[in-house]
């Protein structure tokens, strides 16, 4: 892959997986986080709708923008400078109101991806810890970025390996059991060439 990426700029590491689900029944939807154990070097900026102390809470985590009535009157403003969203349980009819904003940027909190939630701080520090969202198109395919061609090979990995391990816990109960799971994959950087992957000899496949 390395040697393919030939860009004048850092090109980012892709992986492009094509699962055996069947993403028009609800149930076979694959979709959830992942934390990469090494950057990828653009940290997220963190908005969290809460009150009170989780309020203070995500202020002390990190968190870039906190707040209730204030931080939905600026995303009703169209406003929305940040990248991932949390929020606590008790706050979503006031999120609602924003749905149709937040929803098409895949910025909507849910329990499902850890998102919404009362564990702020934990929420916040995965976030700006390099936690990626992943979640299967219509054809069944997922993608992830883990990483930059300019980190090392061993940290490429390490993502790589997080990502997969991710997505596999995320496979659906439905899903047959000896059924498999991982149908292809393919490894590549922004501009580079796509190279397939033997998706017999990945971590976690149960295969």
């Amino acid at each position: 892959m390395k040697a393919f990426a030939l860009a004048r700029f850092d090109e980012a590491v892709e992986v492009s997986l094509d699962l055996n689900v069947d993403p028009k029944r609800s149930n076979q939807v694959v979709r959830g986080v992942a934390a990469l154990p090494h950057s990828i070097g653009k940290q997220a900026v963190v908005a969290v709708f809460a009150r009170g102390d989780k309020a203070q809470e995500a202020l002390a985590a990190g968190a870039d923008f906190v707040g209730a009535e204030d931080l939905i009157e600026m995303v009703q403003r169209k406003e929305v400078p940040f990248t991932k969203t949390i929020a606590t349980p008790d706050l979503m009819p006031l999120v609602a109101r924003v749905g149709k904003i937040l929803g098409p940027r895949g910025l909507m909190p849910n329990p499902k991806v850890g998102s919404l939630t009362f564990e702020i701080k934990e929420a916040v520090q995965r976030a700006k810890q390099g936690e990626i969202s992943f979640r299967t198109d219509r054809d069944g395919n997922c993608y992830g970025v883990i990483g930059k061609v300019s980190m090392s090979s061993d940290s490429i990995i390490d993502n790589f390996n997080a990502f997969i391990q991710a997505i596999r816990a995320a496979k659906p109960q439905t899903l047959l059991s000896g059924k498999r799971f991982f149908l292809n994959a393919t490894l590549s950087s922004t501009m580079g060439k796509g190279i397939p992957l033997n998706v017999s000899k990945f971590p976690f496949t149960g295969q």
